[in-house]
């Protein structure tokens, strides 16, 4: 990415599209496709990876075909969990809320045009990747995400709704910016969004907001159930509630 920053350093940002490349493909990549996935050259590539490798962000992969990211990534996911305190007095809360629903619940992190899972208690039933903390997911067509939108001005809202990637997720993804305020105003009203299988065919959301000092997003408390054992009223009525007092108890200190 071109930029006229000057405190920007190129080689460091190039290194990191580098790890970047392995979110748009699974599986180990080699340094051919790394480089078609950057749009570095070859030699720029390779230089890079033996970098990342020697640093242990990078690993060969088994059998030696490709590459895979290395340990020392998880090592990076542990300092950032270890040192949030947002992270720290929710993960109690957390505990007990899931106890009590028997739902999965999860806080994610408001990062602007996405959320970003930070903690995750799952249920009996769940798809594997959806499980995973670091997931992101758009925040327009999330419980959460319109959650965190309905905590802020109306102005910001429209700058984050106008920089999105209006992608659906699943067939019932609303990508109508019409109705995506009308949701956040009516979370704006309830303390809560509702979204009905927009990221997850078969699956309830219901997250309540949680702010700062100041009222500002910091994330969400998230409680996520299967179309087949509620509906989506039966869902809100037993479980909003819980979802604001939690979200409560964590924010605003």
């Amino acid at each position: 990415m071109a930029t006229k920053d000057n405190l920007y350093v190129q080689s460091l940002a190039r290194g990191l599209d580098l790890l970047e490349a392995f979110s748009m493909r699974g599986g180990p990549l080699s340094l051919g496709e790394l480089a078609e996935l950057t749009g570095l050259d070859r030699s720029a590539s390779q230089r890079l990876a033996h970098t990342l490798v020697t640093k242990g962000y990078l690993e060969k992969a088994e059998g030696g075909r490709g590459l895979v990211l290395g340990k020392e990534i998880l090592a990076r996911t542990f300092d950032f969990l270890r040192n949030s305190t947002l992270i720290e007095r929710a993960t109690p809360i957390l505990e007990e809320l899931q106890k009590e629903t028997g739902e999965r619940v999860d806080l994610s992190l408001f990062d602007d045009v996405n959320i970003v899972y930070a903690l995750r208690r799952q249920s009996k039933r769940q798809t594997y990747y959806a499980t995973l903390i670091g997931r992101r997911i758009p925040t327009f067509c999330s419980s959460g995400g319109r959650a965190m939108l309905s905590k802020l001005p109306s102005a910001t809202v429209d700058d984050i709704l106008g920089r999105s990637q209006l992608t659906p997720l699943t067939p019932k993804t609303e990508t109508r910016i019409d109705r995506i305020k009308e949701k956040i105003e009516e979370a704006r009203t309830r303390n809560f969004a509702i979204a009905e299988e927009e990221s997850l065919i078969g699956e309830l959301a219901l997250a309540s907001a949680v702010t700062d000092r100041d009222g500002q997003p910091l994330g969400a408390i998230h409680i996520a159930g299967s179309c087949s054992d509620w509906t989506k009223s039966a869902f809100a009525k037993r479980f909003a509630p819980l979802a604001i007092e939690a979200a409560r108890a964590i924010g605003g200190r």
